[in-house]
This record gives C-alpha cells, sequence and structure tokens, in this order.
C-alpha cells in the first residue's frame, strides 16, 4: 500500500483582521490543517495530498500554489470552471473571534462531480481523512458516493480517520446531521470526536457507545484528557501541562493530524495522543489554526 495521506475536504480562503480595517490573506480549513500539521509530523517518504475543488479565479491559483509551496499534493485537485473557492473572513470583537462565511457556491461543494477521479484519488491513499464539514458541503447524493468509496477503502485495510466536526449551520436540520455522523462511524477505522460537539448535536454524553463499531476511537474533551479506545484496552490521556490558550483555533485539526501521522508511524495510541496533546498545546499558544511549532 502507498505511503500516501489523503485529507478529503474545503480549503477556504482566510481573511483575518489586523486592525485598522486591514485583513490578512491566508488559507485554512478543518481537514487541510490537519493534513498541513501532518505533513510536518512524517518523514519525507510519506506523501500527503488534499482532495477538493477549487474555482478557476486568482484565489483558488494562489490555494494551490501555497499548498504546493507547503509540499502537500495537489494532484487530486479538481478545477471548476467559472466556480470560486469558499471564503471567511474573522473579526474580534471584545477578545473573541467572530466568523462570517462566503461558502454556499464554493467549488468544494462540487469535489465529487468527477466520481471516477475521486475513486482513483482514494485507492492510492493508505490513509485518509474526512469530517462532518466535508459530509455537510455535499448534496446527498455525493455524500452517499463519497461513504461508498470510503467503505471500499476500509475494505482493503486503509486508515480511513473521521472527525465529525459539527457546524450545524451547515445542516438543513439536526436529522440529516445526525444521520449522516451515524453514517460515517460505519466507514471509519479511526474516530476523532470531540466531546462538545457530539453532545451539542446528540443531547447525550454516549460518545463511545455510538462509535462502538470503529476499531479506535479518540475523544477529545478541550484541556481535559483524551478518551483513547483500541482494541487492546482504552486509557485517559491528558496533556502534559495547562495551557492558557491564546487562539483555540485549530486545536482540534493539529491533534487529529499529529494522531494519525503518530498511528501511521507505529506509534501506540497512547503516545499518539501524547504527541497530538503537545502540538494542540503548542497550536493554541499563536494565532491561527496553520501554526510552524519547529
Amino acid at each position: 500500500m502507498n505511503k500516501e495521506f489523503l485529507a478529503i475536504g474545503e480549503c477556504m480562503v482566510e481573511m483575518a483582521s489586523v486592525g485598522d480595517g486591514l485583513y490578512r490573506q491566508g488559507f485554512a480549513g478543518d481537514t487541510f490543517n490537519a493534513a498541513w500539521h501532518a505533513r510536518r509530523a512524517l518523514p519525507p517518504d510519506w506523501t500527503v495530498s488534499y482532495f477538493t475543488a477549487v474555482g478557476d479565479d486568482a484565489l483558488s491559483k494562489r490555494m494551490l500554489a501555497f499548498m504546493e509551496e507547503q509540499n502537500i499534493s495537489t494532484h487530486h485537485v479538481q478545477s471548476i470552471k467559472n466556480a470560486a473557492a469558499g471564503l471567511y473572513v474573522i473579526d474580534l470583537k471584545n477578545g473573541e473571534r467572530e466568523f462570517s462565511y462566503w461558502r454556499k457556491n464554493s467549488a468544494a461543494r462540487q469535489m465529487i462531480e468527477d466520481v471516477a477521479a475521486f475513486e482513483r484519488a482514494v485507492a492510492g491513499a493508505s490513509a485518509i481523512l474526512f469530517s462532518g464539514i466535508t459530509m455537510a458541503i455535499l448534496s446527498p447524493e455525493h455524500r452517499a458516493i463519497l461513504l461508498t468509496v470510503l467503505a471500499k477503502a476500509k475494505a482493503r485495510g486503509a486508515m480511513v480517520a473521521f472527525d465529525s466536526n459539527i457546524r450545524m449551520r451547515l445542516w438543513p436540520d439536526r436529522q440529516e446531521a445526525q444521520d449522516a455522523i451515524r453514517a460515517a462511524a460505519k466507514v471509519a477505522t479511526l474516530a476523532l470526536p470531540t466531546a462538545d460537539d457530539e453532545r451539542a448535536l446528540f443531547g447525550d454524553d454516549e460518545v463511545a457507545g455510538r462509535y462502538a463499531g470503529v476499531s479506535e476511537i479518540v475523544i477529545k474533551n478541550g484541556p481535559a484528557p483524551a478518551h483513547v479506545i483500541w482494541a487492546e484496552g482504552d486509557a485517559h490521556i491528558a496533556p502534559d501541562q495547562p495551557i492558557v490558550p491564546v487562539d483555540t483555533t485549530g486545536a482540534g485539526d493539529s491533534f487529529n493530524g499529529a494522531y494519525i501521522a503518530a498511528r501511521l508511524l507505529d506509534d501506540s495510541p497512547q503516545v499518539a495522543a501524547r504527541k497530538a496533546h503537545a502540538l494542540a498545546g503548542k497550536v493554541i499558544q499563536a494565532h491561527g489554526a496553520l501554526v510552524a511549532t519547529t
């Protein structure tokens, strides 16, 4: 199996306020952030790729150039004529970050229009990551294709990692979101849910039970210990030390990237969780999701 980690989702144009009505432009997105961090944790013999769709506008071209500069392969990225990348703006109000999104017509929503291209991308990967956001931006028909192709990857022995990453504004209703999360759990081999997200959507604390069919589960819980469950046992792994965050943006994404990379390099689930906590702890001590820690 190829040493390729493939992340699937939406990378967006980020406009972050720097004061005085000025904004700094960047690129980010949940699964992209995880891939960015995994690239730094994996050795050069691993390929880290991104699967999405972008437009043919200038910002989409800059996004692709940025991915390549960061050593994230774009050979699976689909280009949609007359489309554009999604965009969000971050403003600070009373010290808190407020997000405004323009993504309804994002090219990424069409990423699975070419089913054969998607199948080829997944077939070449030994590890794949997708999220609740990945599913939420797709039509029900494309969501079904996504899960069918990932089920085949699971059957051939690939790692299929899933972070529920629930953003209710992207879903038409609560029931559809719940059904999609349960369906995703059936194709995953590694689940990386966040306790607060799951509680908000399902109204309970039965996260482990909801992912009972997944062979490895890591329930993230902010600064509290992560609950790691695998075939041989389970453990609650806490961060080494408490940290006062500067900016929690991308904390879960960096945790995911570090954990997946560690497991691909044969670290135990306990060691992988400690490495993931360590990276997330560094990321939240700086602004932004893409924080170079070495």
